[in-house]
C-alpha cells in the first residue's frame, strides 16, 4: 500500500481530514484491512515483531534515533506496508523497554497491529491495554498521523499520558492532554503534538466547536483572508479526525452513545421560569397508577388517559402557557420524573456550586462510570426540575448550536481501533456501526480466579449484613477485599455498616473523586477494605502486595445491579490480573420493582424459602438465569435507545441539508 492510505494533514487529505461517513446501520469497512497472510496470521507478525525487538537491544542510543527516522520517511513514503509496520512494532517495543524498562508481550504485540488495522481487540483485565494503546499511537504518529488515544475519564487522561511521556520522548514524539477545565488556547497547543490524550466527549465537543467557528467560512480562499487578519479566529482546535486509539472501547462506543452530545449557549431573552414551578407543583397531586405509570429503572413516566384529563382540569386557569396540550403533558411527565424516577445520592449529587453565594448545585453521576458527569445536563427542562426539587438555584436557559452523536462522530475518523475487557457481547453492534470487527487475544498467562458461588438474599438489608460478615473473615485471612456497589447512597450504607462493625475500610464514590488515585493505591494491600461504585471498574489498576497474594489474592463482593454482563466482568476482572490469585462473587437481592413475569414468578417463590439470615436457598444456575434475562432485558432497551439516536440524529442532519446544513 502507498502512503495515500494513510490520512496525513497536507496536500493530498486537507489540513482537516474527515471521512465522510456511510449512510445507516450496515456492515461497512472504513479501510483496506491488512491481509497477514500466511503463516501465522496476527500470532505470527507479533512473534516477528517481538524477535526484531529482541534483536534492537544492542544498538546504542545515538543508532536506535537514527533506525527510528528512517521508519519515519519508509512509513511516509511506502505507507504501511507489512514489513515495513512489523519493523515499526519492533521499534516501539524496544522503545518502551528502554525508557519504562516495560517488555512488550507476544499478545501485546498482537493487540497493537490489530489497532493498526483498524480492528477491536478484546483483551482480558491485566493483560497490559495501555501498553498496546500506547504502542499503536506511537507507530501511528511516527508515520505522521496525528493520534487521538481516548480514555473513559480525565483520571486516566492524565494518567496514561504522564506515564507514557518517556516513552513518546524516546521516539521522538510529542504528547499532551486534554482535559474539562482546559482553556481554548490550551487545548489548541495540545492538539498540535503528535499524541493527543483526551477523553471522547471533550474531543468530540473541540470537532463541534471547530464546525461551529468554520461553518460560515466554507470556502478556502475565504478562510485565508480571515487567517491573515484574524489568525486566532480561524485556527481549528483539532488537526482533523485522522487516527484514534480507544481504550475501554464498549464504554466509549457504547455505554457513552446513549445520549447526544450538544453544544449550547445560554438564551438572551429566556421564557417564563415560573412555568416549570407550576408544573412541579402541579406534579405532586397527580396518583400512581392512576394518572401516571412509573418504569423503574428506565427513568421514564408514562401519563395515562385519565392523567391527561386531570392535567387538563388542573391547567383550564393557569394561562396561556397551558394551553398547548401536547407540551402541558410533556412538561408534567418531566416533573414527575424529577419528582419520582430520579433520586439524591443515586442519579445525582448536591454539590458546590462555582459560586460559593449560589449554594448548591445538580451534579449527575453517571450510572456507567460512577463518576460525576462534567459538563453534563438534563434536557427538556428536567435539569431546571430537579434543581426545583431539590432547592437550588434553577440554571440558566440554554439554547442548542450543534450536536452530534457518539456514532456519528467515531465513523468520522479515517482508522479507528479499541481494545476493551468485555467486547465480545457488543462485537455485532460494534460492526454494524462503526465497521470494526473484534478479534481475541489471548491470555499470556492462565487466569486462577476462583469464581465463588452467586447468592440471594431476600432484601438489601440482609445482604449489607451478610457483606460484613464475609468481609471479616476475608480480612482475617490477610486478603484485600473490594465491594461493589451500585449508587453513592449503596456504597455510604455499606460503608456505616463496616464502620458500626469495626472494620477499617475506605470509600470510593463521586464524592471522593479527588482522592481516587490513594484509595487505589492502598486497595491491594493485606487486610484493605475498599467499598466503591462503578470508578473501582474500568481503567482502575489494584495492585497486590506480596503478603495480600500469599493469602489468596484479591476478593471482589459484587452487591451491584449492573446492567450488562460486561459491567460485572469488569468489575469481577479487578481480581487475579496477570495470572495472580484471585475470587470473586455475585450477591443479588430480590427486586421488588421489576415487574417482569420470569422476576414476579421467581420472588413469590424464593420470599417463601428464605432463611431467617435473609439467604434464599436457590441453586446458583437459576439465580445466573435470572441475572441474565434481566440483563438481556435491560441490554435490548439500550440497544433500541442507541438505534433510535442514531436514526433520529441521521434525519434531523437530512431536514438541516436542505436549507444548508453546517457539514
Amino acid at each position: 500500500m502507498n502512503s495515500s492510505t494513510l490520512p496525513v494533514p497536507g496536500l493530498c487529505w486537507g489540513q482537516y481530514p474527515e471521512r465522510s461517513e456511510p449512510v445507516g446501520l450496515r456492515q461497512w469497512r472504513r479501510a483496506p484491512p491488512l491481509a497477514w497472510g500466511w503463516p501465522g496470521g496476527l500470532r505470527g507478525r507479533a512473534e516477528q515483531a517481538a524477535r526484531q525487538a529482541t534483536a534492537l537491544r544492542d544498538l546504542s542510543a545515538q543508532a536506535f534515533a537514527a533506525q527510528g527516522e528512517a521508519l519515519r520517511q519508509r512509513m511516509l513514503q511506502h505507507g504501511w506496508r507489512h514489513d515495513v509496520l512489523v519493523q515499526a512494532c519492533a521499534h516501539a517495543a524496544e522503545g518502551a523497554r528502554r525508557s519504562l524498562g516495560w517488555m512488550a508481550y507476544v499478545e501485546q504485540l498482537m493487540a497493537t497491529l490489530a489497532l493498526l488495522d483498524n480492528q477491536m481487540a478484546e483483551m482480558a483485565t491485566g493483560e497490559g491495554k495501555s501498553l498496546a494503546a500506547a504502542l499503536a499511537a506511537g507507530v501511528g504518529a511516527l508515520a505522521g498521523i496525528p493520534v487521538h488515544v481516548l480514555t473513559a475519564n480525565d483520571y486516566l487522561v492524565e494518567r496514561d499520558a504522564t506515564t507514557f511521556a518517556p516513552f513518546y520522548a524516546m521516539l521522538g514524539l510529542r504528547v499532551a492532554f486534554v482535559t474539562a477545565r482546559d482553556s481554548a488556547e490550551t487545548r489548541q497547543e495540545a492538539y498540535a503534538q503528535d499524541i493527543v490524550y483526551v477523553t471522547a466527549r471533550e474531543v468530540a465537543f473541540d470537532y463541534l466547536r471547530d464546525r461551529l467557528r468554520h461553518s460560515r467560512l466554507r470556502q478556502p480562499l475565504q478562510r485565508r483572508v480571515q487567517a491573515l487578519v484574524q489568525p486566532t479566529e480561524v485556527q481549528p482546535l483539532l488537526r482533523g479526525l485522522c487516527m484514534a486509539v480507544i481504550d475501554e472501547a464498549d464504554n466509549i462506543l457504547i455505554d457513552e452513545a446513549q445520549m447526544p452530545l450538544i453544544l449550547t449557549r445560554k438564551v438572551a431573552h429566556a421564557t417564563d421560569r415560573a412555568f416549570l414551578w407550576q408544573a412541579y407543583a402541579l406534579s405532586a397531586r397527580l396518583a400512581a397508577g392512576v394518572d401516571y405509570r412509573l418504569k423503574e429503572g428506565e427513568q421514564h413516566v408514562q401519563l395515562t388517559e385519565a392523567g391527561r384529563a386531570h392535567i387538563a382540569s388542573l391547567t383550564a386557569k393557569l394561562g396561556p402557557l397551558w394551553l398547548n396540550a401536547r407540551h402541558r403533558d410533556e412538561t408534567l411527565a418531566t416533573a414527575l420524573t424529577a419528582r419520582h424516577a430520579l433520586a439524591r445520592d443515586r442519579d445525582y449529587l448536591l454539590m458546590p456550586s462555582a459560586d460559593l453565594e449560589d449554594g448548591p448545585e445538580i451534579a449527575i453521576v453517571d450510572p456507567v462510570s460512577g463518576r460525576i458527569a462534567e459538563g453534563r445536563k438534563w434536557s427538556r427542562g428536567l435539569h431546571a426540575l430537579v434543581s426545583i426539587k431539590e432547592g437550588c438555584k434553577v440554571p440558566p436557559e440554554m439554547e442548542t448550536l450543534a450536536q452530534i452523536t457518539f456514532q456519528r462522530f467515531f465513523r468520522r475518523y479515517h482508522r479507528l481501533g479499541g481494545m476493551s475487557g468485555t467486547l465480545r457481547e457488543a462485537r455485532a453492534e460494534l460492526r454494524s456501526l462503526y465497521g470494526c470487527s473484534m478479534v481475541q487475544v489471548p491470555l499470556r498467562r492462565p487466569s486462577q480466579r476462583m469464581a465463588w458461588p452467586t447468592r440471594l438474599y431476600a432484601d438489601e438489608a440482609a445482604r449489607r449484613h451478610a457483606a460484613v460478615e464475609r468481609t471479616q473473615e476475608l480480612v482475617a485471612l490477610g486478603r484485600p477485599v473490594l465491594i461493589g456497589c451500585d449508587s453513592v447512597e449503596a456504597s455510604q450504607a455499606m460503608g456505616l455498616a463496616l464502620r458500626q462493625a469495626g472494620i477499617h475500610h475506605a470509600v470510593l464514590n463521586a464524592r471522593f473523586d479527588a482522592e481516587e488515585a490513594a484509595i487505589v493505591a492502598h486497595a491491594g494491600r493485606s487486610g484493605q477494605v475498599t467499598v466503591a461504585t462503578n470508578m473501582a471498574g474500568r481503567g482502575t489498576d489494584i495492585h497486590i502486595d506480596a503478603e495480600a497474594l500469599a493469602a489468596g489474592g484479591l476478593h471482589v463482593l459484587c452487591c451491584q445491579r449492573n446492567p450488562s454482563k460486561r459491567h460485572d466482568r469488569q468489575l469481577l476482572g479487578r481480581a487475579a490480573r496477570q495470572g495472580e490469585p484471585g475470587s470473586g462473587e455475585v450477591w443479588q437481592v430480590l427486586e421488588p420493582h421489576d415487574t417482569s413475569r420470569l422476576a414476579t414468578v421467581l420472588r413469590a417463590w424464593c420470599l417463601g424459602m428464605a432463611s431467617t439470615d435473609g439467604l434464599v436457598p436457590v441453586p446458583a444456575p437459576l439465580q445466573s438465569l435470572w441475572r441474565r434475562a434481566t440483563q438481556i432485558r435491560q441490554e435490548d432497551h439500550r440497544a433500541r435507545r442507541r438505534r433510535q439516536l442514531f436514526r433520529h440524529d441521521l434525519a434531523t442532519d437530512d431536514g438541516l441539508s436542505f436549507c444548508g446544513s453546517t457539514e
